[in-house]
């Protein structure tokens, strides 16, 4: 049990800080922010510039799990310009390092790799000082962030920093930490560096990563469950690097069943991710279709479990990966579904600084126009001109401005099934006629208050705000039906249908975790999840992870 705060004196603040970071890099946040609230007074109490700053830094992490972004922004201004004050040292240095990460959890490259770049400057510098838990820790949370970044090459340089400076400490648990997050690291480049093409040097890493966890699992340190679960993917993920195919898949299978059963969310994705990767370089050797197919259905797993655990970089990765697998299959319009949302989001994570100073200079050109002419440009801004719906800008404003958690919220993302045959086999023009008269069915079939967008191309968005997810597939099944019983024979021959993907975000009562709130970003990539999934089961159906899908009549194959 946390030490309660009238306990947690500020001579106890150092100790409390290493079980912080400790809690911090656990999946399940519960125990930080236990141990925070009780810590937060003497934190406060402190007018030291270095405890101002955990106390901000620590309060930025506090407001990521908590989907408060604008917290953390201010949180993370405030510990910026308590480390100004900060003498140069390992333990600024780790500060930093922290910081970063968490703007890379928060998908703020730009400023996440300026305060790397200062916390790798301190560990390098003469005023890094002897080797202490502080030095190697700020390489620790530096290799994670610089992974986060994608600079691989160097996030193993810092890993391998640290756990030299480790082995010199006391500390066998932080020996062990620093020896898994190496091999992680080095089995991790190593599948960079293969599918670029330079399979000698990945080989090398790996067999680096193999020799690592070798050293970890034969140290006198019993460590959690969890941690040597996440070594075991490590080496068999090196030794798919290593071209030991048939020998890593069945101790990867094995461990897969154990974390299925009793590992956290996102370690259950990255081991399916791992597996996936196997299970496409065994397909790819010996041509064998239902190990592609295996692989893939553990990709979209691996993607949602991504989303959900707020992973992004990763996430991404699984889009890329499900892309190219799909073409390799021979599935030209899923490689392109799969691409397209990588560019997508790719585009969201690089550019979001360079919108940020675009939006404020139109924020500013608007107040020095006529309040008519402002509310026409914001009009076209936000609506779609084919159906008149709202366009997906005025989707994102709308979803960005609502409170998730205070109660249910649903969202169901809707594709018309096999449009482009709309465009080739009749025109463009009768392809036109056919979104708009699915845009009219989807809003005088919904519910008064839920709302209809256009998303993109021949994709809607339906938000329904209050519904649970049971009411919500109720709705759209509704829908669906409207749209396939509907008479469209003077704009095409043949029916037209919809497939729907339903994900709910559910209400969080009073003794809920904060984590269990999830962004609204989240919420549509599981939509689009499960979209995919009413595609690939037949399309004109409606599918939910608590629901078995709708049936229609198209039973084509996706």
């Amino acid at each position: 049990m946390a030490p309660s705060t009238a306990r947690v004196a500020s001579g106890d603040l150092a100790a409390v800080l290493w079980r912080l970071l400790d809690a911090s890099s656990r999946e399940d946040s519960t125990a930080f922010l236990t141990l925070l609230d009780d810590a937060d007074g003497a934190f406060a109490e402190s007018t030291d510039p270095r405890w101002t700053a955990w106390r901000h830094t620590l309060a930025a992490r506090r407001a990521l799990i908590e989907s408060d972004p604008e917290a953390a922004v201010e949180a993370v201004a405030a510990a910026r310009e308590a480390l100004d004050k900060c003498p140069p040292s390992a333990d600024t240095a780790l500060t930093l390092a922290h910081l970063a990460h968490v703007e890379v959890t928060a998908d703020h490259f730009d400023a996440a790799m300026l305060l790397a770049v200062d916390a790798s400057l301190l560990t390098e510098g003469p005023n890094a000082g002897e080797p202490t838990r502080a030095l190697h820790q700020a390489h620790r949370w530096l290799s994670l962030s610089l992974s986060g970044l994608d600079l691989e090459e160097l996030a193993v340089s810092h890993a391998g920093r640290g756990h030299r400076i480790a082995a010199v400490l006391p500390d066998l648990a932080d020996q062990w930490q620093m020896l898994q997050l190496s091999a992680q690291q080095h089995a991790e480049l190593a599948q960079t560096l293969r599918r670029r093409g330079d399979s000698e040097r990945a080989r090398a890493l790996a067999a680096v990563a193999i020799a690592q966890a070798t050293e970890a699992r034969e140290m006198a340190w019993d460590p959690d469950p969890a941690d040597a679960d996440l070594l075991d993917v490590v080496q068999a993920w090196a030794m798919t690097c290593t071209d030991e195919l048939d020998t890593a898949l069945g101790p990867l299978r094995r461990v897969r069943r154990r974390v299925q059963e009793h590992g956290g969310l996102w370690l259950r994705g990255y081991t399916d991710l791992v597996l996936a990767r196997l299970l496409v370089r065994i397909a790819q050797r010996d041509d064998d279709e239902e190990y592609g197919e295996e692989a893939m259905e553990l990709l979209v797993d691996s993607a949602g479990a991504f989303v959900a655990s707020g992973d992004r970089r990763r996430y991404r990765q699984c889009l890329l990966e499900l892309g190219q697998n799909s073409a390799d299959l021979g599935r030209p319009a899923e490689a392109l579904h799969w691409l397209e949302a990588y560019r997508a989001d790719t585009g969201r994570a690089h550019t979001r600084g360079r919108e940020m100073w675009a939006e404020m200079f139109v924020r500013r050109s608007r107040l020095r126009e006529a309040e008519r002419q402002a509310a026409m440009l914001r009009r076209h801004a936000l609506e779609d001109p084919l159906t008149g719906l709202g366009n997906r800008r005025s989707a994102e404003r709308r979803l960005g401005a609502m409170r998730l958690g205070q109660e249910p919220l649903s969202l169901a993302v809707v594709d018309v099934d096999r449009f482009k045959e709309v465009n080739d086999e009749a025109s463009h023009t009768h392809g036109d006629a056919v979104l708009r008269r699915v845009a009219d069915l989807l809003r005088e079939h919904s519910r008064t208050g839920d709302e209809v967008y256009r998303w993109a191309g021949d994709e809607f968005l339906v938000v329904l705000p209050t519904a649970t997810e049971a009411q919500a597939v109720v709705v759209m099944e509704r829908l669906r039906a409207a749209v396939a019983e509907a008479d469209w024979s003077d704009l095409i021959p043949g029916p037209v249908t919809v497939s729907i993907g339903v994900a709910t975000a559910p209400a969080v009562g009073d003794d809920d975790e904060p984590a269990a709130v999830v962004g609204w970003r989240a919420l549509f990539d599981s939509a689009d999840l499960n979209l995919f999934s009413a595609k690939r089961s037949g399309r004109n159906r409606v599918r939910a992870p608590g629901v078995m899908p709708s049936s229609g009549d198209d039973g084509g194959a996706a």
